[in-house]
């Protein structure tokens, strides 16, 4: 529109204010969607039967994955009952893929008149199912944590460690349930505490109960975490005289879902108890050990799940440390509650993996089967750097245990993140080493024409401007020395990791033979 032949520039001044208010938010959606470690040669065990379930109750109206298993095979999470072929995970995220896979095949029938390809499939599931859910709980959480955390940077930092320096990245951009599970637990909390603590509506629990029931739907172990926020809650009713009417609210809200998980049972493997891993014939012998596979405690698993150079947490997201002062500061501050339904959860966690004969769950990047305990340590690691901000060059310690998880998790995805057992210093052996051969998992940037690892360097960039952001914010006159002594850090304890022993020619032949091959020929 002219105005005495001046063009209106409002709406595109409106438009780019709006952008500056959101660029950390938008940054963070170009993180999470720019990488597609897409690899069809790996055959995944964990994502072909999710996407089989969804195709299989759009196309047959049936949880049998027949077709699925007839077409591109069959995979060690199938487990045969009755004649058919089920998937042996929890069903929830394959039920929430199902209006993506009708989305996707509309737009595939319309544009190029075919079914959509599994890897299309995979990526339209990972997004709708992984990335959104994600990124939507990262602006819950952002809301939640100044509770915790009265200092932004504080906040930021926590945001960016978790998202991504965290497993909750890599089981965000993968069709893997564990991630899903653990936005649908934390959001229960964070809508319970809201209720509970804030005075908002009874009814709103309604919503805390369905996303507490959706966890173990999606996730069997995300059940555990519900039993501290269950107690928490009983406790704050009883101190604030509140009534029952939340927690009849919450017990009707998690009825749904669990009760189509119940009736999935019942349909798949003949009653509401049973689980497609009473039916494995691959892992029956772990499965049916104990209860669930639960059958002792082994100090081999906790080191092997916390502190191994193959697959340890502290390893590979080392901010995980500041949970440790971060809950004494929340006793301290008259956050009691918070602080023991945090660390009770952390607790109940580790020693959940720690006590399962199938700890190490085959090819992953950190300890998966604990995903679901993240959120629920992210405000005592919120808290502690609240206390060190105060603190020059203190708390360049907790900015660089921030930066050395984003690094390392964000190497992993842009390279191969699914390390084999065989590896046992993966960092080394695997991403890096891809790095140096030229090779990088499929992204926009490749598919724009740049090379391979020319094509993760905008990336890179990216993911370190998103950390560099949220450590200075608008202080950087006072902050880069703080923030380039937290850099340096964080590249010691990644130079550091190069101790760790690796796998020797096992994994090197491992590497030669299947893993360069299978990124190589990975699509563009």
């Amino acid at each position: 529109m002219l105005q005495h032949g001046v063009p209106d520039t409002s709406r595109a001044a409106r438009a780019w204010a709006w952008l500056g208010r959101h660029r950390f938010a938008l940054a963070m959606v170009v993180a999470f969607v720019y990488v597609v470690p897409y690899f069809p040669r790996i055959h995944s065990a964990n994502e072909l039967p999710r996407v089989y379930l969804t195709q299989a109750m759009v196309h047959d109206g049936t949880f049998a994955i027949d077709r699925g298993v007839a077409r591109w095979g069959t995979t060690a999470d199938v487990s045969p009952h009755a004649g058919h072929h089920y998937s042996n995970k929890a069903p929830g995220s394959s039920m929430l893929a199902v209006p993506a896979y009708l989305v996707l095949t509309g737009v595939t029938h319309a544009v190029a008149g075919r079914e959509p390809t599994l890897g299309e499939m995979t990526w339209a599931f990972r997004l709708w199912t992984g990335i959104v859910p994600t990124l939507l709980f990262l602006w819950l959480l952002a809301g939640f944590l100044p509770r915790f955390a009265p200092s932004p940077t504080a906040r930021r930092l926590a945001l960016v460690g978790y998202g991504l320096g965290s497993m909750a990245f890599v089981y965000s951009v993968l069709f893997i349930a564990h991630q899903l599970s653990a936005v649908a637990i934390g959001t229960a909390w964070i809508l319970t505490v809201r209720v509970l603590d804030d005075g908002k509506r009874d009814r709103w629990m309604l919503a805390a109960g369905f996303a507490a029931g959706c966890a173990p739907l999606i996730d069997y172990q995300a059940l555990f975490a519900a039993l501290p926020i269950a107690a928490w809650a009983t406790v704050r009713l009883v101190q604030t005289r509140r009534g029952w009417r939340p927690i009849a609210w919450a017990v009707a809200g998690a009825a749904v879902p669990i009760a189509i998980l119940l009736l999935y049972h019942r349909a798949c493997f003949g009653s509401p108890w049973k689980t497609g891993y009473d039916a494995s014939e691959t892992f029956a012998f772990h499965h049916q050990k104990g209860f669930l596979g639960l059958d002792q405690l082994r100090w081999s698993a906790f080191t092997g799940s916390t502190v191994a150079g193959d697959n340890g947490l502290v390893v590979f997201m080392p901010a995980v440390l500041l949970a440790l002062p971060g809950w004494a500061i929340l006793w301290w501050r008259g956050q009691r509650g918070h602080a023991l339904v945090s660390a009770a959860i952390a607790v109940m966690y580790l020693a959940f993996i720690s006590a399962l004969n199938f700890w190490r769950g085959g090819w992953q990047f950190g300890p998966r089967y604990i995903t679901v305990m993240l959120p629920f340590v992210v405000p005592a690691i919120a808290a502690t750097l609240d206390w060190l901000d105060g603190r020059r060059w203190w708390r360049a310690i907790g900015w660089g245990a921030i930066a050395a998880g984003v690094a390392i998790y964000a190497i992993g995805v842009a390279t191969f993140p699914h390390y084999p057992e065989k590896f046992k210093n993966p960092l080394y052996e695997v991403s890096l080493r891809l790095l140096g051969d030229g090779l990088a998992s499929p992204n926009l940037g490749a598919a724009l024409g740049l090379g391979r690892v020319a094509s993760v360097v905008p990336w890179f960039a990216l993911i370190a401007g998103l950390w560099l952001a949220a450590a200075v914010g608008d202080a950087w006159r006072t902050r880069w020395r703080d923030a380039a002594l937290a850099a340096v850090l964080a590249a010691l304890v990644i130079v550091g990791y190069r101790a760790f022993p690796g796998g020797g020619k096992v994994a090197d032949d491992a590497y030669v033979k299947f893993v360069r091959p299978t990124v190589a020929v990975a699509p563009r």
